[in-house]
């Protein structure tokens, strides 16, 4: 006999899957001996952002939630990883990656509802570096941003020397920046750029040259990422006196 569907069932919206919660540890975590990334979560649902942003807050992690394509592609400059939703309201979240994956080479997880391996190998293609499947669990979450963060994180040599430039100190060792004493938190690609300024303080870089060590790329269209990152740090580090424009070449570490 079929099964007979009522007027209620019919008018009620289907369920999204959201990350499985149940699973995860919500005692607070002290603070932690390991790296610290800054991660965008790109995620139109509250509920499951709300979720994953504070787990990762409770871990010792800086993250931020963005709900829009759009909103991504304004932030995600700001990112040492990124997790992402395929399914977005704005735009279509396999061209969303393939716009980050462009002119970033930060580690982007995608998510989707669709196990299928369709829906694996497109996201893929398009630019991320592994696939999560809702619902998933926070140590599932936790274990592949790991994963994917020592596969692309460049590991300082034994014998990185401290970098020392007035109030501003720059550790290879421990990828740290202080400047007057205080602790300032770049992401990868903001330390990565500055201590490449910093190893050679007296010469200008040309773009070509800071695309090729920072971003391992030599397409000169992509160079807009280094005036990014660049006006990212001048901030960060409270003055444009630290890092000099020559027009029409690159730019050189500056002091105040």
């Amino acid at each position: 006999m079929p099964e007979t569907i009522t007027a209620a069932q019919r008018h009620t919206p289907m369920a999204v899957p959201v990350p499985d919660i149940r699973g995860w540890d919500m005692t607070p975590v002290p603070s932690r001996a390991g790296p610290s990334w800054h991660v965008l979560i790109v995620e139109s649902d509250p509920r499951s952002s709300e979720s994953v942003l504070n787990s990762l807050r409770r871990y010792g992690h800086t993250a931020f939630c963005v709900d829009t394509g759009h909103a991504a592609l304004r932030r995600h400059a700001q990112a040492d990883v990124i997790l992402l939703d395929l399914d977005l309201p704005d735009m279509d979240g396999l061209e969303l990656c393939r716009t980050i994956r462009a002119t970033s080479d930060s580690p982007l997880l995608a998510v989707t509802p669709r196990r299928s391996e369709l829906d694996c190998v497109l996201g893929l293609q398009a630019g991320a570096d592994d696939f999560l499947v809702k619902p998933y669990g926070f140590r599932e979450l936790l274990a592949r941003m790991e994963a994917v963060m020592r596969r692309t994180r460049t590991t300082p040599s034994a014998s990185a020397t401290l970098l020392t430039y007035g109030p501003l100190s720059i550790d290879p060792g421990t990828r740290s920046v202080l400047l007057h004493g205080h602790e300032i938190p770049l992401t990868r690609k903001e330390f990565d750029l500055l201590h490449l300024l910093a190893a050679q303080p007296h010469q200008v870089l040309p773009r070509r040259q800071i695309l090729q060590h920072v971003w391992h790329d030599t397409d000169l269209r992509r160079s807009r990422t280094i005036d990014t990152h660049v006006n990212s740090l001048r901030k960060k580090l409270g003055s444009h006196s630290w890092v000099i424009t020559i027009r029409g070449v690159g730019y050189r570490l500056g002091s105040l």
